[in-house]
Protein backbone atom coordinates (compact mmCIF):
# COMPACT_ATOMS: atom_id res chain seq x y z
CA UNK A 1 0.00 0.00 0.00
CA UNK A 2 1.59 3.29 -0.79
CA UNK A 3 1.32 6.41 1.73
CA UNK A 4 -0.52 9.17 0.67
CA UNK A 5 2.14 12.77 -0.20
CA UNK A 6 1.85 16.23 -0.29
CA UNK A 7 0.78 16.10 -3.75
CA UNK A 8 -2.27 14.25 -2.77
CA UNK A 9 -3.65 15.71 -0.14
CA UNK A 10 -1.29 14.01 2.82
CA UNK A 11 1.69 14.79 4.58
CA UNK A 12 5.04 14.91 3.60
CA UNK A 13 7.51 12.10 4.81
CA UNK A 14 10.27 12.75 7.45
CA UNK A 15 12.46 11.89 4.07
CA UNK A 16 11.02 14.64 2.29
CA UNK A 17 11.07 17.16 5.00
CA UNK A 18 14.46 16.56 5.81
CA UNK A 19 16.08 16.79 2.38
CA UNK A 20 13.98 20.04 1.35
CA UNK A 21 15.44 21.85 4.62
CA UNK A 22 18.55 20.41 3.21
CA UNK A 23 18.15 22.01 -0.17
CA UNK A 24 16.88 24.97 1.76
CA UNK A 25 20.10 26.06 3.92
CA UNK A 26 22.35 24.82 0.18
CA UNK A 27 19.96 28.04 -1.44
CA UNK A 28 20.19 30.15 1.33
CA UNK A 29 24.00 29.52 1.36
CA UNK A 30 24.58 29.99 -2.44
CA UNK A 31 22.42 33.50 -2.34
CA UNK A 32 24.58 34.87 0.62
CA UNK A 33 27.56 34.29 -0.32
CA UNK A 34 26.50 35.84 -4.04
CA UNK A 35 27.84 32.85 -6.02
CA UNK A 36 25.62 34.00 -9.04
CA UNK A 37 27.04 36.59 -11.04
CA UNK A 38 23.81 38.33 -11.92
CA UNK A 39 23.21 42.03 -12.39
CA UNK A 40 19.51 41.55 -11.08
CA UNK A 41 20.81 39.61 -8.00
CA UNK A 42 23.55 42.08 -7.19
CA UNK A 43 23.29 43.51 -4.14
CA UNK A 44 19.88 42.40 -2.89
CA UNK A 45 18.89 39.82 0.00
CA UNK A 46 16.98 36.88 -1.26
CA UNK A 47 15.08 35.04 1.76
CA UNK A 48 14.03 31.14 0.79
CA UNK A 49 11.48 30.98 3.29
CA UNK A 50 10.89 27.01 2.40
CA UNK A 51 11.28 23.99 0.08
CA UNK A 52 8.97 21.49 -1.18
CA UNK A 53 10.25 18.38 -2.39
CA UNK A 54 8.71 15.36 -4.72
CA UNK A 55 7.50 12.22 -3.40
CA UNK A 56 10.48 10.54 -5.75
CA UNK A 57 12.89 13.85 -4.39
CA UNK A 58 13.66 14.74 -8.01
CA UNK A 59 12.01 18.08 -8.13
CA UNK A 60 12.37 20.72 -6.04
CA UNK A 61 10.25 24.00 -5.72
CA UNK A 62 12.16 27.00 -4.17
CA UNK A 63 10.15 29.45 -2.91
CA UNK A 64 12.00 32.81 -2.87
CA UNK A 65 11.51 36.71 -1.97
CA UNK A 66 13.18 39.63 -2.31
CA UNK A 67 13.51 41.81 0.82
CA UNK A 68 11.29 44.10 1.00
CA UNK A 69 9.01 42.57 -2.23
CA UNK A 70 10.84 44.48 -4.66
CA UNK A 71 11.34 42.78 -8.07
CA UNK A 72 9.93 39.55 -7.06
CA UNK A 73 9.76 38.66 -11.38
CA UNK A 74 13.46 40.15 -11.73
CA UNK A 75 14.47 37.86 -9.14
CA UNK A 76 13.05 34.96 -10.42
CA UNK A 77 13.93 35.32 -14.08
CA UNK A 78 17.64 35.69 -13.02
CA UNK A 79 17.35 32.44 -10.44
CA UNK A 80 15.79 30.40 -13.70
CA UNK A 81 18.75 31.71 -16.27
CA UNK A 82 21.09 29.96 -13.64
CA UNK A 83 19.06 27.40 -12.76
CA UNK A 84 21.40 24.85 -14.09
CA UNK A 85 24.60 26.01 -12.12
CA UNK A 86 22.43 25.75 -8.68
CA UNK A 87 21.17 22.42 -9.57
CA UNK A 88 24.96 21.47 -9.68
CA UNK A 89 26.01 23.32 -6.74
CA UNK A 90 23.18 22.04 -4.56
CA UNK A 91 24.08 18.29 -5.49
CA UNK A 92 27.58 18.90 -4.33
CA UNK A 93 26.03 20.43 -1.22
CA UNK A 94 23.16 17.88 -0.64
CA UNK A 95 24.68 13.85 -0.90
CA UNK A 96 21.71 12.69 -2.95
CA UNK A 97 21.24 9.74 -5.69
CA UNK A 98 20.02 11.98 -7.93
CA UNK A 99 20.36 16.20 -7.88
CA UNK A 100 17.05 17.37 -8.00
CA UNK A 101 15.44 19.58 -10.52
CA UNK A 102 14.94 22.87 -9.35
CA UNK A 103 11.92 25.33 -9.75
CA UNK A 104 11.43 29.03 -8.47
CA UNK A 105 8.16 30.20 -7.14
CA UNK A 106 7.66 33.57 -5.27
CA UNK A 107 6.60 32.82 -1.74
CA UNK A 108 3.33 33.13 -1.61
CA UNK A 109 2.98 33.36 2.50
CA UNK A 110 4.19 37.19 2.66
CA UNK A 111 0.72 38.19 0.58
CA UNK A 112 -1.22 36.46 2.81
CA UNK A 113 0.37 37.91 6.00
CA UNK A 114 -0.44 40.92 4.17
CA UNK A 115 -4.12 40.49 3.56
CA UNK A 116 -4.33 39.35 7.58
CA UNK A 117 -2.71 42.96 8.37
CA UNK A 118 -5.16 44.33 6.23
CA UNK A 119 -8.09 42.59 7.72
CA UNK A 120 -7.03 43.64 11.40
CA UNK A 121 -6.66 47.04 10.92
CA UNK A 122 -10.43 46.95 9.42
CA UNK A 123 -12.33 49.84 11.85
CA UNK A 124 -15.38 46.58 12.19
CA UNK A 125 -12.13 44.25 13.32
CA UNK A 126 -10.39 47.28 15.56
CA UNK A 127 -13.75 48.21 17.15
CA UNK A 128 -14.46 44.08 18.14
CA UNK A 129 -10.56 43.66 19.82
CA UNK A 130 -11.16 46.82 21.60
CA UNK A 131 -14.78 45.54 23.00
CA UNK A 132 -13.21 42.49 23.70
CA UNK A 133 -9.92 44.21 25.59
CA UNK A 134 -12.32 46.00 27.61
CA UNK A 135 -14.34 43.15 28.61
CA UNK A 136 -11.42 41.52 29.70
CA UNK A 137 -10.33 41.49 33.25
CA UNK A 138 -6.77 42.93 33.74
CA UNK A 139 -3.65 40.28 33.34
CA UNK A 140 -2.84 38.72 36.76
CA UNK A 141 -6.17 38.93 37.80
CA UNK A 142 -7.62 35.97 39.53
CA UNK A 143 -11.02 35.16 41.28
CA UNK A 144 -10.49 33.45 44.49
CA UNK A 145 -13.56 31.99 46.07
CA UNK A 146 -12.11 32.31 49.24
CA UNK A 147 -11.78 35.96 48.58
CA UNK A 148 -15.45 36.50 48.13
CA UNK A 149 -16.48 35.13 51.37
CA UNK A 150 -17.63 31.60 50.05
Amino acid sequence: MSRLHYQQGGQPSQRMLRVAELVRHAMSELLTRSDIADPALEGKVVTVPDVRMSPDLKLATVYVMPLGGDNVADCLAALDRHKKFLRGEIARRVNLRFAPEVRFKADPSFDYGGKIDALLNLPKVKQDIEAKRESEPPAGAVDHPAEKGE
